[in-house]
């Protein structure tokens, strides 16, 4: 029971944060449920694939509401989505992949650098400069199966990628974060299959595994942020979000720093 709602809070707290700060919530979901998997004394070979593959479909429910608010207000770009889409469902594939062959450790080390540089990039403001258009249909499907590909490996919804990725292509912030909701679809749908396809037939998953999402702590984390994350859109224009956003860079490296300390 305890668990039940360590999972409940995970999911208030990170649906809160994605629809205050814009930020997907598998930066914290993953962390925290590899936390929480250890404590369950869950196989250890495996506690970053189960934590990676039940982060990504927690994102393919939660991804749906936010969609819809962007969709709604005129701020996603379907010619973007449809030209990224499909290097997006290939790299994300590919990516559970790999991650299926790597060690628990190797991920962990992985998602570490990973959280410290979009920490880095949260105190520091760094955007990058509109100096150019969007690529063709070759630069497109690459620079997707790049953001699928990290996106998998790290259990996000790719965000802390495209965002900067559109804005780079002269795409404006606001339709660049409502684009970005809507990649995060693909990722998440891709990522959930392929951390599904890639886990059966692994011994030694806890029970109520479906491949590498542990279904358990799905139903917690879906239940618990689809409810925040429309009051975190909403305290988004009543809260100042610049500076949470530094109060948020600081927690990822107290967590990442903790991730890192785990491995020796």
């Amino acid at each position: 029971m305890e668990f039940w709602l360590l999972y409940l809070l995970t999911g208030i707290f990170a649906g809160f944060l994605a629809g205050l700060l814009g930020v997907g919530g598998g930066l914290v979901i993953v962390p925290v449920l590899t936390f929480i998997f250890t404590a369950q004394h869950f196989p250890v070979s495996h506690i970053l694939h189960l934590a990676l593959g039940t982060s990504l479909a927690s994102i393919l429910f939660t991804s749906v509401s936010s969609l819809r608010a962007h969709h709604a207000h005129g701020a996603v770009n379907w010619r973007v989505v449809r030209g990224v889409t499909p290097g997006i469902l290939t790299g994300t594939l590919l990516g559970t992949v790999l991650a299926a062959q790597l060690s628990s450790d190797f991920l962990k080390g992985f998602f570490v650098v990973f959280v410290y540089y979009v920490a880095a990039q949260m105190l520091l403001n760094i955007k990058p400069r509109p100096s150019r258009q969007l690529p063709g249909w070759g630069g497109m499907f690459a620079a997707g199966n790049i953001i699928g590909g990290v996106s998998s490996l790290v259990g996000i919804g790719g965000g802390t990628l495209s965002v900067p990725f559109m804005t780079w292509c002269n795409i404006k912030m606001h339709q660049a974060i409502g684009t970005s909701a809507a990649i995060g679809f693909p990722i998440a749908l891709a990522g959930a299959i392929g951390y599904v396809a890639n886990g059966l037939g692994t011994g030694a998953l806890p029970e109520y595994s479906l491949g590498f999402i542990y279904l358990p702590a799905l139903g917690g984390l879906v239940f618990a942020s689809v409810l925040t994350a429309p009051f975190g859109a909403r305290m988004a224009h009543r809260l100042p979000v610049p500076q949470l956003k530094k109060v948020f860079a600081a927690l990822l490296i107290v967590l990442g720093t903790r991730m890192l300390v785990s491995l020796f």
